[in-house]
């Protein structure tokens, strides 16, 4: 379930209210329920996952992937599978753990797990969104942001791709207002 945090520590868990704050900054936000089949949910639960396994998984959400190509262009998705026995862990984090941009669309539907997206609004106010299963976000291309796992150790999100080459963080000269 989204919560959305604020720097002087307010917060809320009113999807209606989230989703209106983060569609002034053009941000999609849905829920989408995880799976529920028996296999699909075995697999979330697992640590890790090989391939095969990952696009085992892939083929209970085929559904939403349909819809995305159909509804807005996306061409291809992958698996990121995120827990605390990666090798360079911290490292692969931290190429979003600061302000930036995308050039395409970030989008991630999370099957397992947390994460959080931070957000700049217009204002210079920066929101902070907690995101867990069942949760869907559409960035749209340019919007400052970042991405944490904050205290998470797991996570497992199907992202969907226009083009990859988009997704490549061009850092902003902002500070979080976040720790």
């Amino acid at each position: 379930m989204a919560r959305m945090i604020f720097p002087d520590g307010k917060e809320t868990t009113d999807f209606p209210a989230i989703e209106k704050r983060l569609a002034g900054l053009g941000v999609t936000l849905k829920r989408w329920p995880a799976p529920e089949a028996p296999r699909a949910r075995a697999l979330m639960e697992q640590k890790a996952l090989n391939d095969a396994e990952k696009e085992e998984l892939l083929k209970f959400v085929d559904n939403r992937f349909e819809e995305l190509k159909r509804d807005k262009g996306y061409q291809t998705r992958d698996l990121v599978v995120i827990h605390e026995d990666i090798p360079g862990l911290a490292d692969l984090l931290a190429k979003f753990d600061k302000i930036h941009i995308h050039t395409d669309d970030e989008v991630r539907y999370i099957l397992a797990g947390s994460g959080y997206f931070g957000f700049v609004e217009p204002s210079g106010n920066q929101i902070l969104l907690e995101m867990s299963a069942g949760d869907y976000i559409n960035v749209p291309a340019n919007a400052e942001h970042w991405f944490e796992m904050k205290g998470c150790t797991r996570c497992k999100a199907v992202r969907y791709f226009i083009d990859t080459k988009g997704w490549t963080p061009v850092y902003s000269q902002r500070a979080k207002l976040f720790g």
